[in-house]
């Protein structure tokens, strides 16, 4: 992808060693009990409502879904963007699930890479850690994006231009 990120699958770092060939059970995922439920809730919806919709009539069916599984969620969460302390954006994400899964719905023929970055952005922009991207398509697709906190720290002085540092 040209965004400049990576798409990260687990939380767990990469074993190595003999030791690691075999592992007595699979490596947790970040809030996996959470983000299951969700992908469990968009079945639901879409085999209820199927294709054709606008992503709205989608969102507001995940929104009843998820209560009723007992999840709180929230739409249309706003998500600024800040540059050397001062806001320069703001945008929404589509849903923010129990305060830590953000949701980014499509209602598209097929995921595209603009729309993963578009939720890597949103994920980059807050303290939210892991996404979904929930796309309610000609078949129903999803993708499990992470990008944990640490990563988000580009440089330790973030006041510092790059173009200033002599090599």
């Amino acid at each position: 992808m040209s965004h400049g990120f990576s798409l990260i699958f687990t939380d767990q770092p990469r074993l190595s060693g003999v030791n690691s060939l075999v592992m007595d059970s699979p490596p947790s995922l970040e809030h996996s009990e959470v983000t299951d439920k969700i992908i469990g809730v968009f079945y639901d919806v879409y085999n209820e409502l199927g294709y054709g919709f606008l992503e709205s009539t989608y969102a507001e069916a995940m929104v009843i879904a998820l209560a009723q599984s007992g999840l709180p969620a929230v739409r249309e969460v706003p998500v600024p963007v800040w540059f050397r302390g001062k806001k320069v954006g703001q945008y929404y994400a589509d849903m923010l699930v129990d305060d830590r899964v953000l949701l980014e719905l499509k209602a598209a023929r097929n995921l595209e890479s603009a729309h993963e970055a578009q939720l890597l952005h949103y994920l980059r922009a807050t303290e939210i850690e892991v996404g979904l991207l929930l796309n309610f398509g000609l078949r129903p697709q999803f993708r499990r994006l992470l990008f944990d906190n640490e990563r988000k720290k580009i440089r330790g002085n973030p006041w510092k231009s790059v173009a200033k540092v002599s090599a």
